[in-house]
């Protein structure tokens, strides 16, 4: 079996690595510091890339990359420990818009326009299905009333897509400007550094062309992807906190000598160098595996993120010490790696509920 990279799956990881190499840890800060905790200007350059387009298919106005490809691409941007919010902004709205074949599709691959999804609520924990937001129907209209809470990069979206429950107990899906009568958004910062929001919806009225078919086995595909990516970007977070490590304990001395003498350090990276392979081994499993099957494609996500997650958690700690107090700091690029691996290892679902889904699935 080849394990080589394809020419493309070259220049896109080549690609983000070039892009992000400018972005050390000052920069990254400053990034953050910026209204919405991004620059629109350096996502437009994203996808000018093809990095967002690279998510939805050729017939959907996109580049119709793979699983495999996507993983890639967000393995390297995680090893670059970039700030950039492709996964949530980019590739879970854009698989959203394409399931429901809207138009919406077109800007938000060209970068014109950025989204968010509005799916969790209070008390709900990682419950997919909506409960308290509403969507009921008024004469030739609709009205969404409701809570939602940890909208992921809300503070540079210009829409949200919205998960309510109708008068049926369907989950409906609802896209909408950000700044839509009847919607108001409280941004704070997540552990990453990046904007997240609550929005309330108050009596918002929605038109019928502003709600989305989206099947239900659409929507399991779109979270099993999602949940596949966000244990790719984890697999290169680790890599870089693996990086990170080594070079430090090479450098950094205790009784005249380097700390990466110590053979009980050595054997700790040896097992962190061990399990990210295997992680690496289990993303790179799961994305080959056939999507035909929404069962077997939902489980082996699932199957993923749980190993994945729980790697580079473990990874992330012996990063920090090894470092010492100021390995928590965003002082150092492993402080900001770790952070982010603890908001993606929550996405959809942490690793005891993940693993709860794979058992019921195996």
């Amino acid at each position: 079996m080849n394990f080589d990279l394809s020419e493309e799956q070259e220049l896109f990881t080549s690609t983000i690595e070039r892009f992000s190499a400018p972005i050390d840890v000052e920069a990254r800060r400053k990034l953050r510091m910026i209204e919405g905790g991004y620059d629109r200007g350096r996502w437009n350059e994203l996808a000018e890339l093809g990095l967002i387009a690279l998510a939805a298919s050729e017939d959907d106005g996109g580049m119709g990359g793979s699983p495999l490809d996507l993983a890639l691409v967000g393995e390297a941007i995680g090893k670059a420990n970039a700030v950039d919010p492709r996964l949530e902004n980019g590739v879970l709205p854009a698989r959203l818009l394409a399931a429901a074949g809207d138009a919406r599709l077109e800007s938000l691959l060209s970068g014109e326009s950025v989204a968010a999804f509005a799916w969790a609520e209070r008390n709900q924990r990682y419950c997919l299905a909506p409960e308290k937001m509403r969507l009921t129907p008024s004469g030739d209209q609709f009205v969404l009333a409701g809570e939602k809470t940890a909208i992921l990069g809300a503070g540079i979206a210009d829409l949200l897509i919205i998960t309510a429950l109708d008068e049926n107990g369907a989950t409906r899906f609802v896209c909408l400007p950000k700044d839509h009568s009847g919607l108001e958004l409280r941004h704070y910062r997540m552990a990453d550094g990046s904007i997240a929001a609550e929005l309330q919806a108050l009596q918002a009225h929605v038109s019928p062309s502003d709600v989305l078919d989206i099947p239900e086995s659409d929507f399991e595909l779109v979270v099993a992807d999602v949940r596949l990516l966000a244990g790719a970007e984890m697999v290169g977070l680790a890599q870089r906190l693996q990086d990170e490590t080594l070079n430090y304990v090479k450098e950094r001395e205790q009784f005249g000598v380097a700390i990466g003498s110590f053979q009980a350090l050595q054997h700790r990276l040896v097992d962190c160098y061990s399990l990210l392979e295997q992680a690496r081994s289990m993303l790179y499993r799961a994305a080959l595996e056939d999507r035909s099957s929404i069962e077997g494609w939902s489980r082996s996500s699932a199957g993923a993120k749980t190993f994945i997650a729980e790697a580079a958690d473990h990874i992330a700690r012996e990063a920090v010490q090894m470092h010492g107090g100021m390995g928590i700091t965003e002082e150092l690029a492993i402080g900001h790696a770790m952070k982010r691996v603890l908001l993606l290892s929550k996405l959809f679902g942490d690793a005891d509920h993940t693993l709860s889904e794979y058992a019921k699935a195996a």
